[in-house]
């Protein structure tokens, strides 16, 4: 009986594990098509009959990518904006731990302010924050692209749901220990947060790395352009030229995914929202 349920037990593991390797073939075989189809010429691409792998591979795709896409400079830009977006998770994580771990006049109705503009459509934001940018002269700028994505009320809400369940007598003991604020912070609860700083950090890099509508719409200079509407400028200036689509699209999908691989680990631990008390 034993052994005819184990053997069931293990026909129907194989049948499921067959069924979700098909699925995972087929999610990422346009991707790997994509990435194949960048080193192929233009006229190799455009012909009747496909091959799945490049007849002849060439980089001269990437190449003209950077010598006539002008993607060096809206590589530079997205680093940038991406880089400052690091700051800015580290200003959410200020905010959660001050929400999570400090009593003071407001907090709830602080915090439900907050949370409640999860609920806007960035779309609603635009306008309003677009003028006062311009108020300042900061449109057409790097930073006019940087400061409205520092924070964001999300990023607030899981430091702080992490950091609330870290046990209080740990920091209690730091403090009797002579230890300052920041000490305490960046010593005791960043080190504990590796997880949910991982996650977010995953989400800033991809939110940077992805920026397109606002840098679109603050930016009137393709040298402040990001890669996202510098690849949406290449398809419009290169219509027919399906190579080098291949290879901006390749560019943008291929470092996300590095990231992604290198930092999976900590995805479902950080979405967990747990720490050791």
């Amino acid at each position: 009986m034993d052994t005819n349920f184990r053997s069931e037990r293990k026909l129907s593991k194989g049948v499921v594990g067959l069924i979700l390797a098909f699925w995972g073939l087929m999610t990422i075989l346009p991707f790997l098509w994509m990435f194949l189809s960048s080193f192929k010429s233009n006229a190799e691409i455009s012909q009747m009959t496909q091959n799945f792998l490049p007849q002849h591979w060439t980089l001269m795709n990437y190449k003209n990518l950077f010598v006539s896409g002008n993607f060096g400079v809206y590589l530079k830009n997205t680093l940038i904006i991406t880089l400052a977006s690091f700051v800015g998770l580290l200003f959410n994580a200020m905010a959660g731990y001050g929400f999570a771990k400090f009593k003071f006049k407001g907090k709830a109705f602080l915090f439900i302010a907050v949370l409640s503009t999860m609920m806007i459509p960035g779309q609603v934001t635009m306008i309003p924050v677009y003028l006062i940018l311009n108020q300042l002269h900061l449109t057409n700028t790097l930073l006019g692209i940087i400061l409205p994505g520092l924070v964001g009320a999300f990023a607030i809400f899981l430091f702080r749901q992490f950091m609330s369940n870290i046990s209080d007598s740990i920091i209690e003991a730091a403090r009797l220990d002579g230890a300052s604020e920041w000490y305490i912070f960046w010593h005791i609860i960043l080190p504990i947060s590796k997880p949910v700083l991982a996650v977010q950090g995953i989400l800033t890099f991809i939110g940077g790395w992805n920026a397109f509508l606002w840098p679109l719409i603050i930016a009137n200079d393709q040298k402040y352009y990001t890669l996202s509407v510098g690849l949406q400028l290449l398809q419009g200036q290169h219509t027919t030229d399906y190579g080098l689509q291949m290879a901006g699209s390749s560019f943008m999908v291929i470092p996300i995914i590095i990231i992604f691989l290198i930092f999976q680990k900590y995805i479902l631990q950080g979405f967990n929202v747990q720490a050791e008390k």
